[in-house]
């Protein structure tokens, strides 16, 4: 990795500007596992392989080199399950840090509400910073595709209030799966036209009757290009997952999502059944497409999305 004094990682020479924003990324995420700081800071400086997938892998070595030379200090080495982010519960707000004055009101008096997608260095590091702090479940790198999104109003001036995620889809969810009445092969070949909003947040400050719903009807319109710009695929499908211990799930309902029932309480690691039934969740879907179910049980192999209006099909 090192020779002299440069630093280098998969040929390339880290810049100082590089080496500085990978070791603010270690200090602002303290929670982070040190594979989860590898993906965070491979999604950053976009250290990538020719397929598209993150270098975490060597990343991480990268990193543990970094510490050992004294350039950076890496937390330390957790077991799964021991991270401890700081969060903030539902609704409260951190009195520690300056923070701007409540907004309060209804929707329609601070439209219209737009999405900006995350991209630049400064936008993601506000992100992660951002659902980190605010959202019961933290900011984790997530499994698969991503899009991220600032949420933002318009009145009195242009003003970022939330945050969401949408990225790859549960492999398996019983009462999803159910609704759908797909099998195993139809699943395996379609999944990938199911997208889950994996994080939700507005901001504990901003207290606009109407946004979240406002948001999530945004979302199902908006989301649905930019993710067939980004990975050439419509999804036909939206789901989420809500925690009954944090919330009722009530925006969703007024978006007009459609609650399918509850799972069995087992996260996407737990393979060995051992955490069943400890945490179950409420399971919400929106479709995008009114001929939803065709295309999920569609025999076919998947091809390649037209640009064409899915309500037209």
């Amino acid at each position: 990795m090192a020779n002299g004094n440069k630093v280098r990682f998969c040929g390339h020479d880290v810049t100082a500007e590089e080496l500085q924003l990978i070791a603010e990324t270690v200090v602002d995420f303290p929670g982070l596992s040190r594979t989860e700081l590898a993906h965070t800071v491979c999604e950053l400086l976009d250290w990538r392989r020719p397929t598209g997938a993150l270098k975490a892998h060597e990343c991480r070595f990268f990193l543990e080199e970094l510490d050992a030379r004294g350039i950076l200090r890496l937390p330390g080495r957790q077991g799964s399950g021991s991270r401890a982010v700081r969060k903030i519960r539902p609704g409260q707000r951190d009195e520690s840090e300056g923070q701007p004055e409540p907004l309060v009101g209804n929707v329609k008096d601070f439209g219209p509400v737009w999405l900006e997608m995350v991209e630049s260095t400064a936008d993601q590091r506000q992100w992660r910073e951002w659902v980190g702090h605010y959202h019961y479940l933290g900011f984790t790198v997530p499994f698969g595709a991503q899009l991220r999104y600032f949420v933002g109003i318009s009145q009195p001036e242009r003003t970022r209030v939330g945050c969401v995620q949408l990225s790859s889809p549960a492999w398996r969810m019983a009462a999803r799966d159910r609704w759908i009445g797909w099998d195993e092969a139809q699943k395996t070949r379609r999944l990938q036209l199911i997208v889950q909003n994996s994080r939700f947040l507005i901001l504990p400050w901003v207290q606009i009757k109407n946004l979240a719903s406002a948001t999530l009807a945004l979302v199902a319109r908006q989301f649905p290009q930019d993710w067939q710009v980004r990975y050439n695929l419509r999804p036909v499908l939206l789901e989420t997952l809500v925690d009954p211990a944090h919330y009722r799930g009530t925006c969703y309902t007024a978006a007009n999502w459609i609650h399918l029932g509850i799972t069995t309480g087992r996260g996407r690691q737990d393979r060995s059944h051992k955490h069943y039934g400890e945490a179950p969740k409420e399971v919400f879907v929106y479709p995008l497409n009114r001929h939803w179910q065709k295309l999920l049980l569609d025999p076919s192999e998947l091809q390649p999305y037209k640009a064409v209006d899915p309500w037209d099909l």
